[in-house]
C-alpha cells in the first residue's frame, strides 16, 4: 500500500510540474495561478503546496528541470533540439519578469544563465580561439546567440530556420565538440 501511495504522489508531482512549466511558458510567473495549475493537472490545488511549498518553490523546481535539460548536453544539435522544445518558451516568457528588480525569479535566471555559460565554456577548446580572445567573453556570446535565435524564431518562426541556423553555426563555430 505504501508503495501505491509513492507513486500517486510522485505522479501527481510529475503532473503538477508539467502543468507549470506549460502555463509559466504560456502566461508567465505572476499570471499563472495555483487554481490554473491544478485544473491543467487535474489534481488537487492542495497538492501543489505540499509538495512544492509554494509558487516560487514550484517555479523553482520547473527552472531546475529545465536547466538539467539544458546541461545534458552542448553539442550544436543539442542547442537546436532545446530551442525546438515546446517547453523551452518557459526561458523566453519569463525573461521579462526576471529582468525587473526586485523579481522572485531574478536570481534564478542569474544562475541559469551562470549554468549556460559554464556549459558552453566546458566545450569550448581553448587553443582553437583566436588569440587574445577572453573565453568567458566568447561564452557571453555564444549564449546570448542563442538566446537571441530563440526568441527570434518564437517571435517569427516562419521568418528564422533553424536548420539553416544550425548549419551556419557548425560552419562559424568550430569550436564545438561534435
Amino acid at each position: 500500500m505504501a508503495t501505491r501511495r509513492i507513486e500517486q504522489s510522485q505522479e501527481s508531482r510529475r503532473l503538477i510540474v508539467t502543468a507549470a512549466t506549460e502555463l509559466f511558458a504560456e502566461k508567465g510567473y505572476r499570471q499563472t495561478s495555483f487554481v490554473d495549475i491544478a485544473d491543467k493537472a487535474g489534481i488537487s490545488r492542495g497538492s501543489i503546496p505540499w509538495h512544492f511549498g509554494n509558487k516560487l518553490g514550484l517555479l523553482e523546481t520547473v527552472l531546475d528541470e529545465q536547466l538539467q535539460a539544458v546541461r545534458s548536453g552542448s553539442h550544436v544539435e543539442h542547442v537546436m533540439d532545446f530551442i525546438r522544445a515546446p517547453a523551452s518558451r518557459l526561458f523566453i516568457t519569463l525573461i521579462g519578469e526576471a529582468v525587473e528588480a526586485g523579481s522572485p525569479i531574478r536570481e534564478h535566471y542569474a544562475q541559469l544563465h551562470a549554468a549556460l555559460r559554464q556549459a558552453v565554456l566546458a566545450q569550448v577548446p581553448m587553443a582553437a580561439l583566436p588569440a587574445g580572445l577572453d573565453p568567458e567573453a566568447v561564452t557571453v556570446l555564444l549564449v546570448g546567440a542563442v538566446i537571441g535565435v530563440h526568441v527570434q524564431w518564437r517571435v517569427s518562426p516562419e521568418a528564422v530556420d533553424l536548420d539553416a541556423v544550425e548549419a551556419t553555426m557548425r560552419a562559424l563555430l568550430p569550436l564545438s565538440v561534435d
